[in-house]
């Protein structure tokens, strides 16, 4: 499971936002589990913020140092997934 992985812990209070905001930014995670990913995807909307799941584990490089996905500043639900699709393994700086 990868998660949390592109957000500092004290803007996950500083950047919620409810359900339906234009404001609301979007995280990303992958796993190997199912069921792991969807329990994370309820987390991150329950602390204010829509997900990504682009798993699985093996695909956890897309937002790896160094990828656009990998973005400390505000990224919204289509802004995420846009790059995450812009992912290269080239530019992947620790391998995942």
């Amino acid at each position: 499971m990868k998660a949390f992985t592109h957000i500092q812990a004290p803007r996950i209070t500083l950047l919620s936002r409810p359900k339906g905001s234009p404001e609301r930014l979007a995280l990303a995670l992958s796993s190997d589990f199912p069921e792991a990913a969807q329990w994370v995807a309820h987390l991150y909307d329950q602390f204010g913020f829509d997900a990504v799941d682009h798993s699985p584990l093996s695909e956890s490089w897309r937002n790896a140092p160094g990828q656009p996905a990998w973005r400390q500043d505000r990224q919204t639900l289509a802004e995420l997934s846009a790059n995450l699709a812009k992912a290269d393994p080239a530019l992947t700086t620790n391998g995942g």
